[in-house]
């Protein structure tokens, strides 16, 4: 899973870039943003339910 976390978020900044770049393909900031957010989200929902350990 944290293979599929990297990916994601190496391909919202492939994106982000492209998208300041280009200005043709302004779609691709949108896109970028919102596969960071879903990068983020992943990670947060690992980093806080992945640390329970019963006593």
């Amino acid at each position: 899973m944290n293979i599929l976390v990297a990916i994601i978020a190496i391909a919202a900044v492939v994106l982000l870039i492209t998208g300041g770049v280009v200005p043709t393909l302004n779609f691709l900031i949108w896109v970028g943003i919102a596969l960071a957010v879903i990068a983020v989200i992943v990670f947060l929902v690992r980093y806080i339910g992945g640390n329970r350990t019963s006593v």
